[in-house]
């Protein structure tokens, strides 16, 4: 039995079983993570993978899985003793203004710049609610790449805004074409294998000496400045995944 959307699934839930497939992200809000462990308990596939969909949702999850291929010294802070430990980290290595990133919010709205870590554990000592949340370096300079990639079709747009270290374009940033080389492309299809996205949406940081990083990814998020339409992409995207379907 092939599902095809959440509506379906939650009408035939308990009636799902080994070799059943489930195509498409899942819309439970809160029981999400446990839905997913209870498919792939009961042997159901589901397409997108279910930890592809746990990252999807989740920034602090993406450092846990992808760390490796993200900027050098980012973190996912769980409880206080973390940040404690990231402070030490931090001032041996002379490193001083931090940005942090807070979960589950999106749209560049959960990105803050601080002075220096110290602030930050200033500031969460009065919000332990904040947890868990992600830490990095700030980065003076470098350039923010979208790539969106969906089977063989790879696109790639600068995002710039020359007053605010947010590159989102909803806020206020503007975008240009970039040119994925064969070095950057098999770079995010590595990120993508590592983390089981059959299609994605990810956020590069590339340095002023030519190194590149990921800083997200999703399995949709915004092509304002992507020449594809977004019916073409969804198309390509379902496509993919009633090919996974069709060979598993």
């Amino acid at each position: 039995m092939i599902i095809r959307s959440s509506k379906e699934l939650k009408a035939r839930y308990y009636d799902l079983g080994p070799g059943d497939i489930f195509l498409g992200t899942l819309t439970y809000k809160h029981l999400k993570p446990s839905v997913l462990i209870d498919l792939l308990e009961r042997g159901v596939s589901c397409f997108p993978s279910a930890l592809s969909q746990t990252l999807n949702r989740s920034k602090a999850a993406q450092v846990l899985v992808l760390k490796k291929l993200m900027l050098p010294h980012t973190f996912v802070i769980t409880r206080r003793v973390d940040l404690i430990d990231i402070i030490n980290k931090y001032n041996w290595l002379g490193i001083a203004s931090v940005v942090t990133k807070e979960d589950h919010l999106h749209c560049g709205y959960g990105i803050r710049k601080w002075d220096t870590i110290e602030t930050v554990y200033s500031f969460m000592a009065f919000s332990e609610s904040s947890y868990p949340f992600v830490v990095q370096p700030f980065l003076e300079n470098f350039t923010d790449v979208r790539v969106i990639i969906a089977g063989d079709y790879v696109e790639a747009y600068v995002r710039h805004n020359p007053n605010n270290f947010r590159m989102n374009i909803s806020m206020g940033g503007k975008n240009y074409p970039y040119a994925v080389d064969k070095d950057i492309e098999k770079f995010c299809r590595a990120v993508m294998e590592q983390g089981k996205f059959p299609y994605a949406h990810m956020d590069l940081l590339i340095t002023d000496d030519g190194e590149y990083y990921l800083s997200e990814i999703a399995l949709n998020g915004g092509i304002k400045g992507a020449r594809i339409s977004r019916k073409e992409l969804d198309q390509k995207k379902q496509n993919l995944l009633e090919n996974l379907a069709t060979i598993s």
